[in-house]
């Protein structure tokens, strides 16, 4: 499990190459990744009360300290004590003067303790603090490197390592100069704003300077599972701190929102256990009615209440452990008549159907293994059979299989450093009548000969953006198809699977026929406004169908719960794991021609890595089927369904 562990980890992040000269991004640039209990505002203190040799004002949303000559500083502390927190702010140091946060400000005999994190330049890092009464550091501490993807409870310590920052990007490969997009600055800014979110949960800080990457501790000893006490800031020095902005959450409080599904689907849980992040089907007993496939079990229609393993099937734990089990494809891998299975992530594999004898299905790997955790399975040379599409190696490959043998012919698409984790689309960008791929960071366009070893010509787009915490891009599945009506493809995607952002991509093509794409933004952060106020992060599986029979594409997107374990790494981690289907309306007074409505699905399922629709009951309607860390699910997509009037 570690050794599966640490792959996922060098898979999200060694294929990032951070650039050293980014100018600054604009305040606008930053994002809020959770809804606030409470928010500062106004120029009133009420709440608050000082601590030390300092003055603090309230001015118009703004808190303003500044130390009192000759003295160590003093703090503004919060009335109210907390035990798990989330803090967000931005944060100015100005002058010759230090800041820092304190959490867990707790009382002791001889004047406090608590979990203090400096915000200076060259120190941006967690501390255990003691202070006596007047407020007066009298002890510091450095906290052990702690967090990650691992569980929000940190282990012992471990006195074989020999510290490191575990998980962080270990011998970068070199980043192509033509890339179109690149992780912004996420420096300490002197003078000038920063932003802050910081959160303390069990006995873990993890804290994100400027939307960068986590900086994490573990909270030793008493404070560590039951300190307990208010937020403080703290300034000393000549000059001033500011703050605004000031947001903070009581992050052990849990929601668990009330059930809700759409009127159109009728939902079907088939099993209650987390085995797999992916799903398909296809009629694996030959009996007349689609099966489902999800992690180790087939389940037999048209009633979907039994099912078989097809090999050893244990559930894991959504909070510790990660499912192998990223997609699954159904597929007459050997050509004798019978579906098989397709499956796996970092290892795929294929399981042979042995045509309804009772026993587990023998299994080989066709291919040595894959980078990205999404994975799509469709025709690309146009011979009638599907080839598997995945990134290697910092590579798009595609691999066809073969029939009549165990190893499958891997083909290039791209060069070396172009791909990551996340991201993959296929369709006709150009309308030359070829199937194209795409990634994050642009498209390949197909040539006229296909060759096992030569690169297809790459156009770059930014398809991803770094933004919610810099440290990834890249969405889930791409739709390639026209939104707005107008004979081009446009693309539809995630922009960051780990974080939050919907948006399209408009194509405009000149007369030179010259291609390029107009991003508009469908839903955001909660600092943004988003389309039908729907807001949510971690959308990572998505796919594109007609769920209407309207004849247009709509896109479908759901939220992974746990995406990265029972933690805080990820930005709005424990949001309710909602399922959404947003309507593609073609509309000439929206921009670009189009708009996107949100309909909720449901809203206590999300979704693992895959998204599959498919006419399960062949009445003529797409139905959609989940596998996630709360079971195996079917969306049927009922055709009484009265449409909502489309607005203009």
């Amino acid at each position: 499990m570690k050794s599966f562990i640490f792959l996922m980890l060098f898979f999200c992040s060694v294929y990032i190459s951070y650039s050293q000269s980014s100018s600054k991004a604009p305040l606008s640039e930053f994002s809020l990744s959770f809804m606030p209990d409470h928010t500062f505002k106004g120029s009133s203190l009420k709440g608050w009360h000082i601590l030390g040799d300092a003055e603090w004002q309230g001015n118009n949303g703004e808190l303003i300290g500044k130390a009192k000559a000759n003295s160590n500083g003093g703090w503004l502390v919060l009335d109210n004590g907390y035990q798990d927190i989330g803090f967000h702010a931005l944060f100015k140091s100005t002058g010759n003067s230090e800041t820092a946060i304190m959490l867990r400000m707790e009382k002791v005999a001889d004047g406090y303790r608590g979990v203090l994190l400096s915000l200076k330049k060259d120190d941006i890092a967690p501390y255990s603090v003691t202070l006596d009464a007047q407020g007066k550091e009298t002890k510091r501490e450095k906290l052990r490197i702690a967090g990650g993807i691992s569980y929000r409870i940190a282990p012992a310590p471990d006195t074989s390592r020999r510290g490191g920052n575990f998980g962080g990007p270990r011998n970068p490969p070199l980043t192509p100069d033509d890339l179109p997009v690149r992780p912004p600055s996420t420096d300490f800014r002197e003078n000038d704003w920063n932003q802050i979110e910081t959160f303390l949960e069990t006995n873990v800080i993890r804290s994100f300077l400027n939307d960068g990457r986590e900086i994490g501790g573990a909270v030793d000893g008493e404070s560590g599972l039951s300190g307990y006490g208010p937020i403080a800031l703290y300034v000393n020095g000549q000059g001033a701190v500011h703050f605004k902005d000031v947001m903070y959450k009581d992050v052990s409080i849990r929601y668990t929102p009330k059930e809700q599904s759409s009127a159109r689907f009728r939902v079907q849980r088939i099993n209650d256990f987390y085995y797999s992040w992916g799903a398909d089907a296809a009629d694996f007993n030959k009996d007349g009615h689609m099966d489902i496939v999800a992690g180790a079990y087939i389940h037999f229609g048209p009633d979907f209440t039994k099912h078989k393993e097809i090999y050893p099937a244990i559930a894991v734990s959504p909070s510790k452990e990660f499912t192998p089990i990223n997609h699954q494809f159904a597929y007459d891998v050997n050509a004798d008549g019978w579906p098989d299975v397709i499956t796996g992530w970092t290892t795929p594999a294929v399981y042979i159907n042995p045509k309804n004898e009772s026993r587990r299905w023998e299994t080989y790997k066709p291919i040595p293994g894959t980078q990205s955790e999404t994975t799509l399975f469709t025709d690309i040379d146009k011979d009638g059979k599907p080839e598997l599409v995945y990134a290697s190696q910092g590579q798009f490959k595609y691999a066809k299989p073969e029939a009549n043998s165990k190893t499958w012919t891997e083909y290039l698409v791209s060069e070396r450093g172009y791909t990551l984790a996340h991201g993959i689309g296929t369709g006709d960008i150009n309308s030359d009548g070829r199937t194209d791929i795409l990634g994050a960071t642009g498209w390949w366009e197909q040539p006229e000969t296909l060759s096992k070893e030569k690169t297809w010509k790459y156009h770059p787009v930014a398809f991803g953006r770094y933004k919610n915490r810099a440290s990834n891009i890249g969405g889930s599945v791409m739709a390639v198809y026209d939104a707005n009506g107008d004979g081009l493809n446009d693309v539809v995607s995630n922009l960051n699977a780990h974080g939050f952002g919907l948006a399209w991509f408009e194509q405009k093509k000149d007369a030179s026929g010259s291609i390029t794409f107009v991003r508009h933004m469908i839903n955001d952060d909660y600092s943004q406004k988003s389309a039908g106020n729907v807001t949510f992060s971690q959308g990572h599986a998505a796919t594109f169908a007609d769920i209407d029979k309207d004849g247009v594409m709509d896109y479908i997107v759901g939220k992974r719960f746990f995406t990265h374990l029972d933690n805080l790494n990820d930005p709005d981690s424990y949001g309710p794991p909602v399922l959404y289907w947003y309507r593609t309306i073609r509309n000439k007074n929206a921009p670009g021609g189009a708009e996107f409505k949100p309909e909720l699905i449901h809203n206590r399922s999300g979704a693992g890595s895959q998204i599959t629709a498919i006419d399960l009951n062949k009445d003529g309607f797409v139905d959609l089927i989940t596998s996630t860390n709360r079971g195996t699910f079917i969306f049927w997509n009922t055709p009484g369904y009265k449409k909502a009037p489309v607005s203009k």
